[in-house]
């Protein structure tokens, strides 16, 4: 049996049938990605499947451990993983990339289920990266505060202001003799 002919029949597929579809990446030769769902959502996540050299005879190494599910859990990666063996396991002997990204595709809401959005672990990752760099968490958040004004400023504010609550034409304005007379060498 030539490993290589049909791996490259199948790669030859692939690419027909991903043609223009953005999930897909093509990272190697025998090496794929595909993305199920959409970014930013917490459900979503990167499949990723390695042919070795005896593929379609041999299952096919498959990843999840990958930076894009880092918001995944890893019990459901584990669990994602093996359900995903299991279904290779029954195309064992033939083509099955299409056929594993297919099912993913089809079970991800099943597959999903148990994951919760996690907003503290993206907030708990961004605190930890600022305080490797030596930031201070607090000085960032206090840098966010809303800059009072005291109520004479506030005067002055509404002053400027016409009837629409907008500021009259050419409030900014500058004198151009008089900043002229200032610049000007002499």
């Amino acid at each position: 049996m030539n490993y290589q002919e049909e791996q490259q029949e199948e790669l030859e597929v692939l690419r027909s049938i991903y043609e223009g579809d953005e999930a897909f990446k093509e990272i190697e030769q025998n090496k794929f990605q595909y993305k199920v769902g959409e970014d930013g959502d917490y459900k979503s996540l990167l499949v990723e499947i390695v042919w070795g050299e005896s593929y379609p005879s041999e299952l096919p190494e498959i990843n999840l451990n990958l930076f894009y599910n880092k918001h995944i859990n890893e019990s459901i990666i584990n669990e994602i993983v093996s359900k995903l063996l299991q279904e290779a396991e029954l195309n064992i002997g033939c083509a099955m990339s299409y056929t594993l990204f297919e099912w993913v595709k089809e079970n991800q809401q099943q597959l999903m289920q148990n994951q919760q959005e996690n907003t503290t672990i993206i907030q708990d990752v961004v605190d930890d990266s600022l305080k490797e760099n030596g930031t201070d968490i607090d000085s960032t958040k206090n840098k966010q505060k809303k800059e009072q004004l005291t109520k004479q400023q506030k005067r002055r504010l509404y002053n400027r202001l016409d009837n629409k609550g907008e500021m009259s034409r050419g409030w900014n304005w500058v004198d151009v003799v008089r900043h002229l007379s200032q610049t000007a060498d002499t």
